[in-house]
């Protein structure tokens, strides 16, 4: 079973959580990460560099207002 690898970047301003996100996808050819962000423009971000890479994206609104991006390569 694959490691699902997480990158937390609730209470970040831009652009940490792509760079974050980045750094992360460039150490994990393929497999699942989880990145955690909380606003608008961090989630817009992080999906559009990940779908860029090749990676599916899939974004699950969380009830604390935060969004829980899942890659998949």
């Amino acid at each position: 079973m694959n490691e699902i690898k997480t990158v937390d970047t609730r209470g970040l301003s831009c652009p940490q959580p792509a760079m974050l996100t980045r750094q992360a996808i460039q150490k994990l050819d393929n497999g699942t990460l989880e990145v955690l962000v909380d606003s608008g423009t961090a989630r817009e971000n992080v999906s559009r560099l990940a779908k860029n890479a090749g990676w599916a994206v899939t974004m699950e609104e969380q009830p604390e207002g935060s969004c829980r991006i899942v890659l998949k390569k």
